[in-house]
């Protein structure tokens, strides 16, 4: 009889399975507005593929992935970049796979990004789509995933490793974008509370978020100094600190002049502590790409710990380091806010092509047919009038997102000997 009730319970989700995003999650998310459930849902089929990304790596998959035809032919890793002769294939299939994955996933983004190009409402017959039919979609994911892993060899590491560089850096500026906008709704709120009322209260959080910011900024730099500069070499890692930290100077100076608070009051050091922040990362992060290890010590290393193989063991490759670890969580926290955002700044809409009346929309009351009863908890189609953000531009950013997840779990080809 409990084998029978499952079933039905399983039947009832079929029909939800080719709907819409509201009837999807209508069983077991509170009410919420469709264009922010649907780009929830987006956001969780991009984390399944990064969790299935991460498991390639995993040690033991490569005794399985190298038995996939074309993947270690020649026995040699000559046509990836940056790799030398003397590594054997079999240790970087993992990255193969990976590349494999996220190939699936860029496709599938990019071919709904055109699908969606000028949707313009709910009505659209092309946003019933995007919007529902997700037993399709995720079959159709499934299928370009599992298919880029018969593509034969030849150019396409190569070329593909090119295309995520591209992509990768552009999704590094639209990050960049959504960290700004992160810290300037975050500054607007609590200046907002701080006129509202108990201003000292706010105004000591205000000051203790910045200062901290800009005391891990501080601390960061001085560290780059120690670690990854020597007074007789690593030239290169001198130059970058050095221009990094006084662009963040500048820029720190020019949010607080007269002219940019007449153009933006609710602008200050907050934003400008967060970017410095953002700014140490990304050198720290490049940095840790430097072939030359006297300027690229690794974390291990710099803690006291001693990451070098004890002779007469062989030498594997190590599929993460910290570096890629702080990129996912970056990746992570980036790819949710933009799923959830309601921004009000208007620069930062039209970047994004997002509609300047999106947190208006989002805020509002429920529209009449919203009928409250046994589906109660079902979403709110609130773009009936016009979409709140631009569906194409979501999936190309979900599409250089594809790009930035694979050259960070792939350390941007550069792989570790331990």
């Amino acid at each position: 009889m409990g084998a029978v009730l499952g079933l039905c319970s399983m039947a009832s989700w079929i029909p939800c399975l080719c709907g819409s995003a509201p009837c999807l999650l209508c069983r077991c998310c509170p009410s919420g507005n469709n264009s922010t459930v649907t780009r929830l849902i987006y956001a969780f089929f991009m984390l399944v593929g990064v969790g299935i990304a991460c498991i390639m790596l995993m040690p033991g998959m490569e005794e399985h992935l190298k038995k996939i035809p074309g993947f270690c032919e020649g026995g040699m890793g000559s046509s990836i970049p940056g790799v030398q002769g003397h590594v054997n294939c079999d240790v970087l299939v993992g990255y193969k796979a990976v590349y494999r994955v996220c190939f699936g996933m860029a496709m599938f983004f990019l071919l709904f990004s055109l699908i969606m190009v000028k949707v313009k409402s709910s009505q659209d017959p092309r946003a019933a789509v995007h919007n529902g039919f997700w037993f399709f979609k995720i079959v159709a994911a499934t299928a370009i995933t599992v298919g880029a892993f018969f593509i034969p060899e030849g150019p396409f590491t190569t070329v593909w490793f090119y295309i995520g560089m591209a992509g990768a850096f552009c999704f590094i500026l639209i990050q960049l974008v959504l960290l700004i906008d992160f810290a300037h709704s975050w500054n607007e709120s609590w200046v907002e509370k701080m006129e509202e009322g108990n201003s000292r209260c706010w105004y000591a959080a205000l000051l203790s978020a910045t200062t901290i910011n800009y005391a891990l900024s501080l601390v960061s730099l001085v560290l780059f100094y120690v670690y990854y500069t020597h007074s007789d070499g690593c030239t290169e890692n001198k130059v970058f600190i050095s221009i990094n930290m006084l662009l963040c100077v500048g820029a720190s100076v020019m949010s607080i002049l007269p002219k940019i608070q007449e153009s933006q009051p609710r602008s200050g050091l907050l934003q400008s502590s967060i970017v410095t922040l953002y700014t140490m990362y990304l050198t720290w992060s490049a940095m840790t790409n430097e072939p030359d290890r006297r300027c690229n010590p690794s974390l291990l290393g710099i803690i006291g710990l001693n990451s070098t193989t004890p002779a007469g063991q062989d030498r594997v490759v190590q599929w993460w380091d910290a570096q890629g670890i702080v990129g996912l969580i970056l990746f992570l926290m980036c790819v949710l806010y933009s799923s959830i955002r309601n921004s009000s700044n208007t620069q930062v809409n039209k970047l994004t092509l997002t509609s300047d009346e999106s947190a208006l929309i989002e805020d509002g009351p429920a529209p009449e047919n919203f009928e409250v009863g046994d589906d109660s908890n079902r979403a709110v189609d609130n773009e009936k009038d016009g979409v709140n953000y631009s569906y194409s531009f979501f999936h190309f950013m979900l599409f250089l997102a594809s790009l930035y997840i694979m050259m960070t779990l792939t350390n941007w080809y550069r792989y570790v000997l331990m």
